[in-house]
């Protein structure tokens, strides 16, 4: 399959403002996402973004920026809208949607994510890690997985909550937001605009399992980390100061 991966880099951010253009071992956090996509090595790599200071950093890093809307309620809206900027022929056959804010995540994960896709009725791709910290168990931050297994480094999403799910003895999984899409599936997740559930608990992917699309978790190890606050951007900058 031709693939693109896109990420999408919005300038505003809440809880660590202009994150993307953040520095972490001499180089803007948005860089070292891309850096690890293009070490990933599944097809091109472009960052979407609706800033001019984060394509210019993009672009003098030698990687790929497209310019899109600032009013996109989502990534997913965002990498859509690039999609149709940067292949507007239609060649590109599959999408991942790698966050901006995954400075450390293991290249091995962005290639993982196209696992799923050796089955052809999967609509959406994701990855999980199985929880072993006890307190992540009830951390409503921490995204879990209700799925049932189909292969052992497999599960088909029956759905993504916030609580302490499923009930009863058995791993716990841990939702890691990478995504990746058949170009088909990501123009009709995009025109669906967002769904109950989704609104309730505060998670894009429900909407796709409410209008019946088939997501695919693979297991991988490890839990990559998100820069979503101060505390995250030390993190991340010991973690890769060290490797640099």
């Amino acid at each position: 399959m031709t693939t693109l991966v896109l990420i999408p880099a919005r300038i505003g951010s809440t809880r660590l403002p202009r994150k993307a253009l953040a520095d972490i071992a001499g180089r803007p956090m948005v860089v070292h996402v891309a850096e690890r996509a293009r070490e990933a090595d599944v097809g091109r790599v472009a960052v979407a973004t609706d800033d001019d200071a984060i394509a210019a950093a993009v672009r003098d890093a030698g990687f790929e920026a497209v310019m899109t809307s600032p009013d996109h309620p989502s990534g997913s809206d965002r990498i859509f809208e690039a999609l149709r900027h940067l292949d507007p022929e239609g060649r590109v056959e599959t999408i991942v949607n790698l966050q901006g804010d995954l400075p450390t995540i293991d290249p091995a994960s962005v290639h993982s994510v196209l696992a799923p896709f050796e089955d052809g009725d999967c609509d959406i791709a994701t990855l999980g890690v199985e929880i072993v910290d006890a307190h992540e168990k009830g951390d409503p931050n921490v995204v879990k997985i209700v799925g049932t297994p189909i292969l052992d480094t497999r599960l088909r999403a029956l759905y993504f909550t916030r609580a302490t799910a499923p009930w009863g003895e058995g791993p716990l999984y841990h939702h890691v937001g990478i995504y990746a899409y058949r170009r088909a599936s990501l123009g009709r997740f995009v025109a669906l605009g967002a769904s109950p559930l989704e609104k309730r608990e505060k998670l894009e992917q429900l909407r796709a399992l409410e209008a019946r699309m088939r997501i695919d978790v693979e297991i991988v190890e490890t839990v990559p980390l998100g820069v979503d606050a101060p505390e995250h951007l030390e993190r991340a900058r010991a973690i890769l100061e060290v490797r640099s």
